[in-house]
């Protein structure tokens, strides 16, 4: 394919303009996702009438597989689709999914609606539209630049301001109209935004400038049993679909798949790294596996945000008439405000060699996300357990979540490929993808523990608190454990002699912090021309 030629009447502001409507087509993608994501828990528990624990094992599920698919979904950009038809395939995708969100049937039949199964479809379509959006869209923003080019951090920066915007802003207002005026308003207009991104990424193919095309459009197009491969590839996002289908029903195959295929991964993993790799990149392999192992910790308490602490905010907070799902956008909001701070205090300490090791800065945010817990705990039994818990509490829990995230999660996916051997860096990953999901999946079965409705209002509260300080201290003597090790951890990485074979192959986006796992998976079949 001919390259084109980017021209200064193809910027904007300084960038190309096809970052802008890559921009708003994430923007809207997020305010679909994160709108629904607010609003689920509830959804299941009052309308679907789930019992707060059968509610908090679905939701673990349905965002273990979110974490899931995107794999599959870069590698199929990757090799066939190109990364331009993976995002529009899942964008189609998404918004079927969540325009499906919005017919509810009869209310009071609970699980014996009919409608049931639409629901579940919505949701498997949401889970593989968001595994062909997801792993792809953050891939085209790093095409549009040259690799040398200074303007990529800038770019990322710009880009993931769109992720959290429109997290934000979704919680606040498909919250508010789910909860005060009806389910089909608040998920009705989640689904508007995602079309609104789709129209967008639509009309905005010319910005792209021929970026995230096929890398073989003639092998794409060639008929393979009567049908074009490309045909195919979309049968194949349609299987996964009917996969997911049944998987979000039966949750505990969720499980199993994480536990068979996530622990043959890592004895895979280990075995090379023992069998047949040198003494350093086998050290470093090994630091790579205590980061993720770590990692599991740290998303299962801190995905309690969607699923327990919703229903906590609902039922125990002191929320002056403001909506729970509306809380949900408050870690967010706190990104937006402290992570240009803890980027600038990592540079400043960065420029006086006294920057935290990356297996340090694990530990701060293990920590941390214990003692969001432990401060929630103290708050609500310091006014008592009968008296609804002041809202400060709330926020504390997810400041003090947000900054263990802003510790963790920026230096996740980049220490990653930093510590995979080039031939590995895909493995790895895959390794990380599995972490991710099994680190929800986890936090769904601690939600579970918290379901204690039948027992009245008073002693169900306990029963969240009394699991909250299990975690908490839990945590936190973890987090403690990792920053004790971390010199040994960081000596395992052996930094002196890391050399970076090619610059170009970062994580694209690993540098920043948009969401959890924001950025694109490994491009190492990726072409950037």
């Amino acid at each position: 394919m001919a390259i084109t030629t980017m021209t200064k009447g193809d910027e904007f502001a300084g960038h190309p303009k096809g970052l802008f409507m890559l921009f708003l087509v994430e923007m809207w993608e997020r305010f679909s996702y994160y709108g629904m994501r607010a609003l689920l828990i509830f959804y299941l528990v009052q309308h679907w009438l789930f019992s707060d624990s059968e509610a908090s094992v679905i939701y673990g599920a349905y965002t273990a597989l979110v974490y899931i698919t995107p794999v599959v979904g870069g590698y199929l950009a990757d090799k066939y689709l190109g990364q331009r038809k993976a995002v529009l395939f899942g964008a189609v995708l998404l918004t079927f999914g969540h325009f499906f969100m919005a017919f509810e049937g009869d209310g009071t039949l609970g699980q014996d609606n009919p409608m049931i199964n639409v629901f579940w479809l919505a949701l498997a379509l949401i889970i593989v539209g968001s595994g062909f959006l997801k792993a792809n869209i953050s891939v085209i923003v790093g095409q549009l630049y040259p690799r040398t080019d200074v303007r990529r951090d800038a770019g990322y920066t710009i880009f993931y301001m769109g992720i959290n915007a429109g997290a934000a802003t979704a919680s606040l207002i498909c919250g508010y109209l789910g909860q005060t005026y009806g389910w089909q308003y608040g998920f009705g207009l989640a689904g508007f935004g995602m079309l609104i991104g789709l129209v967008f990424f639509v009309l905005g193919k010319p910005l792209l400038k021929g970026k995230g095309e096929a890398k073989d459009p003639v092998k794409l197009a060639s008929p393979v049993a009567g049908l074009k491969l490309e045909w195919w590839m979309y049968l194949a996002g349609l299987g996964m679909v009917a996969l997911c289908w049944v998987a979000v029903q039966y949750q505990d195959m969720v499980g199993y798949v994480l536990g068979a295929f996530g622990g043959a991964l890592v004895i895979y993993v280990l075995y090379i790294a023992v069998a047949k790799l040198p003494s350093e990149e086998r050290d470093r392999i090994f630091a790579a596996m205590f980061l993720i192992l770590t990692s599991i910790i740290f998303w299962a308490l801190f995905e309690q945000a969607g699923s327990s602490l919703n229903l906590f905010t609902d039922r125990h907070v002191d929320r002056a008439g403001v909506e729970a799902s509306m809380f949900q956008s408050i870690n967010a909001i706190y990104i937006i405000l402290l992570a240009p701070v803890f980027a600038a205090i990592w540079q400043f300490l960065g420029r006086r060699n006294a920057e935290p090791s990356t297996p340090f800065k694990f530990g701060l945010g293990v920590v941390q996300v214990g003692l969001g817990f432990l401060v929630l705990v103290w708050g609500a039994e310091s006014v008592g357990v009968n008296v609804p818990t002041p809202v400060i509490f709330i926020f504390l829990i997810y400041l003090l979540h947000t900054t263990g995230e802003l510790c963790l999660s920026p230096v996740g996916l980049s220490a990653m490929n930093r510590l995979a051997p080039a031939h590995m860096a895909s493995l790895i990953m895959g390794v990380w993808f599995f972490a991710s999901a099994t680190g929800n999946f986890a936090a769904g079965l601690i939600a579970s523990a918290t379901g204690a409705e039948a027992v009245g209002e008073e002693s169900g509260k306990q029963v969240v608190l009394g699991v909250y300080s299990t975690v908490g201290w839990t945590a936190v003597a973890v987090g403690v454990a990792v920053l004790l090790v971390s010199p040994l951890i960081k000596k395992l990485m052996h930094l002196d002699t890391l050399r970076d074979e090619d610059p170009g192959d970062d994580l694209l986006g690993g540098s920043e912090v948009g969401e959890p796992q924001a950025a694109g998976i490994h491009p190492a079949t990726r072409r950037q021309d």
